[in-house]
């Protein structure tokens, strides 16, 4: 576990497991924090996120949205169930067609789910009740006018599946406020993924705040991994797992002009 944290920076002993405060519908990210109003990376640690409501901001509904993106609509989200085969197609397209814009796709449906008030476990239990009434689901409609593929749901893919969504969420966890408002008072992750997983992002959210990196070495996590769980995974997963929590950064906290 890397224990050496500058003075004022994000540890991940500072991620308290505590209640959100619910909240009124709101803009899920922030568009009130630009990069050149940002207080100094020095001075933020991780920390829950509660109701953000910027000065002068006016509550009327037709500003409360959602992360859009060009493949989601909000019908996806009526139901934690939709929620549920929304995050599942859109890991499938990430696995067959490699990280990149799908990634992000990926992200922004973990960002609502996590402003929508849900939990990792529930909706694993969604995907596990889909699986064993034999449901065939596949990935994104018409992905780049791709043939869309269905398959039936395994148990090893809803396990990394939502693997990778907990990691979505506990890097929320690690940006500084204000960035993603959650629209309910129950933890997004169980106490068990907490612990194994917020210094990993931790550690990231540290590089990429106070030392603007979007990388780090594989076996600083390895390091990290290696002093929380007692083993490490293979490099090539270590790297996938970097990738999403630097994505899942630039998607609710950019820090540079997008090219």
């Amino acid at each position: 576990m890397l224990a050496a944290y500058p003075s004022g920076t994000i540890n991940k002993s500072h991620i308290p497991f505590c209640d959100f405060k619910t909240t009124i519908f709101g803009p899920l990210i922030s568009s009130s924090v630009s990069p050149k109003s940002r207080v100094p990376w020095s001075n933020v640690e991780c920390h829950h996120h509660s109701s953000f409501s910027p000065k002068g901001q006016i509550h009327h509904p037709r500003k409360w949205m959602l992360c859009r993106s060009r493949n989601n609509s909000y019908d996806e989200y009526r139901s934690s169930r939709n929620i549920a085969i929304s995050i599942l197609r859109r890991y499938r397209t990430v696995i067959e067609r490699g990280e990149g814009e799908t990634l992000k796709e990926f992200i922004s449906a973990g960002v609502n789910a996590y402003a929508l008030g849900c939990t990792d476990e529930d909706l694993r239990k969604e995907l596990i009740a889909m699986k064993e009434s034999g449901l065939v689901i596949g990935r994104l409609e018409s992905y780049h006018g791709s043939t869309q593929t269905k398959s039936k749901i395994s148990l090893s893919e809803i396990d990394e599946c939502i693997l990778w969504l907990s990691i979505v969420f506990i890097t929320i966890l690690c940006t500084p406020q204000p960035t993603v408002v959650r629209w309910s008072s129950t933890p997004s992750v169980s106490n068990e993924i907490l612990t194994k997983w917020r210094g990993f992002c931790a550690v990231i959210a540290n590089a990429y705040y106070i030392r603007g990196m979007a990388w780090l070495p594989v076996k600083t996590l390895q390091l990290e991994q290696m002093a929380v769980t007692g083993q490490t995974e293979e490099p090539s997963v270590v790297v996938s797992r970097m990738r999403l929590v630097f994505s899942t950064l630039e998607v609710v906290s950019p820090q540079w002009p997008q090219v």
